[in-house]
């Protein structure tokens, strides 16, 4: 992988540098994923029900009441 990454920065394509810098800074949690086939999508599922209670109430103006209701919810 770094001598993909050597190999981008050389050629000066701008879209190949930005991917190569995107991966070089993920490149262990890629890694991981590979090694032990772990991911963050619970995470991200949980941050998706987060989005989609909001965008049901339209608008939150007491964030006490919100931080209550998803506790309730989804703890």
């Amino acid at each position: 992988m770094e001598q993909w990454i050597q190999k981008t920065r050389t050629l000066n394509f701008s879209h190949f540098t930005i991917a190569s810098n995107s991966i070089k800074n993920h490149l262990e949690t890629i890694i991981n994923f590979f090694n032990n086939r772990s991911t963050n999508a619970n995470a991200e599922s949980f941050n998706s029900k987060i989005k989609l209670f909001r965008a049901n109430l339209r608008g939150v103006t007491d964030i006490k009441f919100f931080l209550f209701r998803l506790e309730k919810l989804f703890a």
